[in-house]
């Protein structure tokens, strides 16, 4: 098989330890321009008059959109072996951080 072949096109992909742990977020804000998808993942705790991003993940449009389609088919799967996730109504967190708008 040739080099250029695409079933040859495997990534190999490297998670360090300090990744592999992950961060938890109970708040995601997401803010968007012409070019790109802003998702901060926050830590709100009840109660703390403040609370810091703990990750920025920063997005094309066309992988935001490929990412909400993977996000939606994984829900799918979770729902169809552990049932219906149900949502509740939360009341409306205050934001009040950084500019907003087009970047």
């Amino acid at each position: 098989m040739s080099e250029n072949n695409p079933k040859n096109n495997n990534i190999n992909i490297e998670l360090d330890e300090k990744v592999a742990e992950g961060t938890y977020a109970n708040l995601a804000i997401i803010n968007h321009s012409a070019s790109e998808f802003i998702v901060d993942f926050v830590n709100i705790m009840p109660g703390a008059p403040k609370a810091k991003v703990k990750s920025r993940i920063i997005l094309t449009p066309q992988h935001a959109k490929r990412f909400v389609k993977a996000l939606a088919e994984n829900i799918n799967r979770f729902e169809s072996v552990y049932g219906e996730i149900n949502d509740y109504e939360q009341p409306p967190t205050p934001m009040n951080f950084g500019p907003t708008g087009q970047a």
